[in-house]
């Protein structure tokens, strides 16, 4: 029989929703603030200052941001960088993980503590710098995708969840003739799934955010990505450069903030859209695979 709840009981309730009420309020304004006025006019923006609903809907902004291939040409570099880095991160992080999980790897100890020790040293920005110059990918999309191809902190979870799988499953792949990359390919990955695809997801945001390595390594703004292309928009207010005002009429003139605005919507919504479909691999992925150090 189920007692009746008590009055703290459900008090704690009632603070408790209120409370993560507020706090999700306060978390999704700023979007819905985005939102609003880059589908708002240049007079409505200056007149209020803050909108959460425009009086009068304009399409001005995107209008002219994509009146020229310069915010796609960024777009589609960002895509590219997200989708070869995030599958370079998972393949080279499954590859090292899987040995290191096995308890017959020789000098499986030495090489976790140098896995270790990148995580709390490292050697700078400035060494860094040196050797992407020296390796000739100054310019080049490998800058911003071979020197982080493993994150320590990943390798060190994925590790753990293979390191959870039932050893009898590899005995009878290896009875049954497996070699070793059958047995990562066919039962080890399908069954990591979920923490491949949290990880994958982790890889692929920070890939999908990448500034400052651009900002450092490419120097040719045809290449920039679409994060490189924002901070010249909304801190270098170049936004007027990202359009053709000869493409409207002779009075035109962009407007600023709602260009700004609809810049961070575009380069915000592809991960926001896709990062719902993984969210329910977080808790498991996650989880799971930091049971055993």
């Amino acid at each position: 029989m189920v007692r009746d709840r008590t009055f703290g009981s459900r008090l704690f309730d009632v603070l408790n929703i209120t409370f993560l009420g507020l706090f999700a309020l306060i978390t999704i304004v700023p979007f819905i603030y985005i939102m609003a006025g880059s589908f708002a006019t240049q007079k409505e923006l200056l007149e209020k200052g803050f909108i959460l609903f425009p009086t009068e809907f304009s399409l001005e902004a995107y209008n002219f941001i994509f009146s020229t291939s310069t915010l796609m040409r960024s777009m589609g570099v960002t895509i590219f960088i997200t989708v070869a880095g995030t599958l370079i991160n998972i393949v080279l992080t499954c590859l090292m993980a899987y040995p290191l999980a096995r308890k017959d790897l020789d000098f499986r100890k030495p090489i976790q503590l140098m896995v270790i020790f990148t995580m709390l040293f490292s050697g700078g920005m400035i060494p860094t710098f040196i050797v992407v110059k020296e390796l000739g990918m100054i310019d080049s999309y490998w800058s911003l995708l071979l020197p982080g191809a493993i994150s320590a902190f990943n390798l060190i979870i994925i590790r753990s969840f293979f390191q959870q799988l039932p050893e009898g499953l590899e005995e009878s792949a290896k009875i049954d003739g497996a070699s070793d990359p059958g047995i990562l390919m066919r039962i080890v990955i399908p069954l990591s799934m979920p923490a491949i695809a949290t990880f994958s997801l982790f890889y692929a945001v920070g890939h999908w955010n990448t500034f400052f390595s651009a900002v450092l390594y490419i120097n040719d703004a045809a290449k920039w990505p679409i994060q490189v292309l924002l901070r010249q928009i909304v801190i270098l207010s170049q936004g007027g450069s990202l359009g053709d005002t000869t493409a409207f009429e002779s009075d035109f003139v962009p407007p600023e903030q709602s260009v700004k605005m609809a810049v961070i919507v575009i380069s915000t919504m592809p991960i926001l859209v896709v990062y719902p479909f993984l969210q329910k691999h977080f808790a498991k992925g996650v989880l799971l695979g930091s049971v055993k150090g």
